[in-house]
């Protein structure tokens, strides 16, 4: 069987800079890929399956419902014959968290398959499988940092981080993404015209987090659930963290530190103080 990572996606900026007629809002979001993730491991066989495991595996949903199983009809329909088989997903992220577990899962998933197919995870056919198959899949193709525009389908150039080094925190609610932006769209209108709080940092990111943890969806996101709040007011105290802010439509929140030691000491504080909650510390690229 062969396994691939599929590491969380964490919005570092995010704007809502408009809604189309459709209903859906675009975006402009600024986002790296941590080094702690899910796995997916693909082993070929005559039959599509999936099996669950690890300490999120009961946050998934049905299984038939499973963006992995999506992704991979999708590329089947795409691909007439392709080789299907059973999948395995080691599920550590949290479900629903803003963090994009499910969107990587489907990612890793057309990227196991494409490598069997003997496919670039940029033939048309795979990209086009992970637009199908949820707005952040695209992204999550090649998971490193960049700025991403519309509902997901405008990616930028890859980025290269300056040190960054992030402490997750999910206070184990969910805060569906449907019902974040109808709160915001009850309280707030687009930001179209303002210059995106991720431009500065693209331009030199080895300059200044100060850019970092804009979220336009954040006080929605408080509306849907309000411990969130409680969640940042703590990052907020941690001296040494540089920048601090909600990914997605959270309700996970992150600190940034320009150190692994900093990230660790205070992921070994919050979770003391706050057993109830998962609390995890990781690198971003």
């Amino acid at each position: 069987m062969r396994w691939l990572r599929a590491p969380a996606k964490v919005n570092l900026t995010l704007r809502v800079v408009g809604r189309r007629a459709d209903g859906y809002h675009e975006l402009d979001s600024l986002v790296a890929f941590a080094g702690f993730c899910d796995w997916l491991g693909f082993e070929p066989g005559d039959d599509l399956t999936l099996e669950v495991t690890g300490p999120g595996a009961g946050d998934t949903g049905p299984i038939h419902e499973n963006l992995v199983l999506r992704a991979a009809r999708s590329l089947a329909g795409q691909i007439p014959g392709l080789r299907l088989g059973r999948f395995r997903l080691v599920k550590r992220l949290p479900a629903a968290a803003g963090l994009g577990g499910g969107s990587a899962d489907a990612a890793a998933a057309l990227r196991l398959l494409a490598n069997e197919a003997g496919l670039s995870v940029d033939d048309p056919r795979v990209r086009a499988s992970a637009g199908a198959t949820g707005a952040d899949v695209l992204a999550c193709l090649s998971p490193q940092a960049r700025t991403i525009r519309g509902i997901g389908d405008e990616l930028g150039p890859a980025i290269r981080l300056p040190n960054i080094f992030a402490l997750l925190v999910n206070p184990r609610v969910h805060a569906p993404t449907p019902k974040v932006f109808a709160a915001f769209d009850l309280t707030s209108e687009p930001n179209a015209g303002r210059s995106s709080p991720a431009a500065g940092f693209e331009m030199s990111p080895a300059s200044d987090f100060g850019s970092l943890g804009c979220n336009d969806l954040e006080t929605a996101a408080i509306q849907v659930a309000p411990v969130i709040a409680a969640v940042l007011k703590r990052l907020a105290q941690i001296p040494t963290a540089r920048a601090t802010g909600m990914s997605g439509s959270g309700a996970t929140c992150f600190a940034l530190f320009s150190d692994r030691r900093g990230a660790a000491a205070a992921r070994r504080t919050v979770a003391a103080e706050h057993p109830q909650w998962w609390v995890e510390a990781t690198d971003l690229h």
